[in-house]
């Protein structure tokens, strides 16, 4: 079963050279640098790489990450801070809010900068095979543990490495709670969106599909909640697809309790339940279109075209005509007024973060490389402070070809 998920744009980058002359005094020390700036040029390619995987991904995360790791991590005591985070400017735009770049004279807001691009990765990842043709079963456990992978990072950020920040994180910025909650719990929801699809082509219990589909619809529902209070000229778009994917999957609960109510001759009940997802369902046809209108950071599309939106279409349209008919030659029942409550729990199926951690210090990183950095040569007027206005070119990002079935497209 093929799917399609909503992407914001990668977070762009001002270069950084780590050219430290005077300053690192030693081979050494200068040969960390030169690794620094190799392996930071390297992961910046790979994100647009259409090519690299999550083996690929994960190696050069490590290296980068583990050189970085000098640069905050006190060799002897863990109480103290590295001599070293604040000798280097980073820059780095935002998912939603264009290319005006944030700017930091911190090692940590590389780290979580370059860690939140590293979770988008995955997600953007995940979504490329998800919208393939004819994905496997190994291809759907690779967006499913993708997805587990990318909330992991998310959390991790936000949990143990943005609350070291010295200066606080700007309102409506990647790095605010209300954001990263907001991408943590659409990973969840897409990762769930796998199980069911899994669960539906394995003909397992409607009534655990069912309860699926509505704890998915509320993970999509808390989501677009935690966005509301930012301005709908950046998140609007955002929030008609997390919208868009609550009422989608509200319209698969009801469908797939109505198949569980006939199951317990309910059929005037299941008539009900039908019907109501016959509601959700043309809410989300409406909002699929209001989402193809809606300008904004993220992916072009037109979902009502996709293969994944027709098949619940036609599951809902062909359950109701079947309860209707059943009712009209065997039960005889009175549909109620009011649709059931979904008071449905999965026991099963549902997911959690994948746990994350960043790489351990390199082995390059030894107190004689860290004390060969000599702090009093840095230049007295320091020619990396930032200019604010300054533009940071955007990460050209690689089309994503749409499958005859998915009408989708990447802008």
């Amino acid at each position: 079963m093929t799917h399609w998920f909503h992407r914001n744009p990668l977070k762009a980058t001002a270069p950084v050279s780590f050219n430290f002359y005077g300053v690192a005094s030693t081979p050494a020390a200068t040969k960390v640098c030169n690794d620094l700036r190799l392996s930071r040029t390297r992961l910046l390619e790979l994100f647009t790489d259409s090519s690299c995987n999550p083996e690929i991904m994960k190696n050069a995360t490590d290296l980068y990450f583990s050189l970085l790791q000098g640069f905050i991590l006190s060799l002897h005591d863990s109480s103290q801070e590295c001599k070293l985070r604040y000798i280097q400017n980073f820059k780095w735009t935002d998912t939603l809010q264009g290319q005006v770049p944030s700017a930091q004279q911190d090692a940590v807001f590389e780290l979580v900068s370059m860690g939140f691009n590293v979770a988008l990765w995955y997600t953007k990842y995940a979504s490329r095979l998800a919208g393939k043709e004819d994905i496997t079963e190994d291809e759907a456990k690779d967006v499913h543990r993708s997805l587990k992978i990318a909330a992991g990072i998310f959390k991790h950020l936000k949990e143990s490495h943005i609350p070291k920040l010295i200066t606080p994180v700007e309102k409506g910025r990647d790095l605010e709670a209300r954001l990263i909650d907001s991408y943590i719990i659409q990973c969840q929801a897409e990762a769930q969106e796998v199980t069911i699809a899994r669960a539906i082509e394995l003909k397992h219990n409607p009534g655990l599909i069912a309860a699926l589909a509505y704890e998915t619809a509320n993970f999509y529902q808390k989501a677009d909640q935690t966005l509301s209070s930012l301005d709908p000229a950046y998140a609007g778009k955002w929030r008609k697809y997390l919208n868009l994917k609550t009422c989608f999957y509200m319209a698969y609960a009801y469908c797939y309790h109505g198949q569980t109510l006939l199951a317990s001759d309910k059929c005037g009940e299941a008539i009900r339940s039908l019907q109501e997802s016959e509601k959700f369902f043309a809410k989300a046809e409406a909002l699929c279109k209001e989402y193809g209108e809606t300008k904004g950071p993220g992916t072009t599309a037109k979902p009502s075209g996709h293969l994944f939106f027709r098949k619940l279409g036609s599951l809902v349209k062909n359950t109701l005509e079947k309860c209707q008919r059943e009712n009209g030659f065997i039960y005889f029942q009175k549909v109620p007024a009011e649709a059931p409550q979904l008071e449905l729990k999965a026991n099963y199926g549902l997911v959690e973060p994948v746990p994350f951690e960043f790489p351990a210090l390199n082995a390059h990183w030894t107190p004689e490389t860290l004390a060969a950095f000599d702090l009093t040569k840095r230049p007295k007027d320091d020619t990396a402070k930032p200019k604010p206005d300054e533009e940071v070119k955007p990460l050209k990002e690689p089309d994503i070809k749409p499958q005859k079935d998915s009408g989708c497209q990447i802008s």
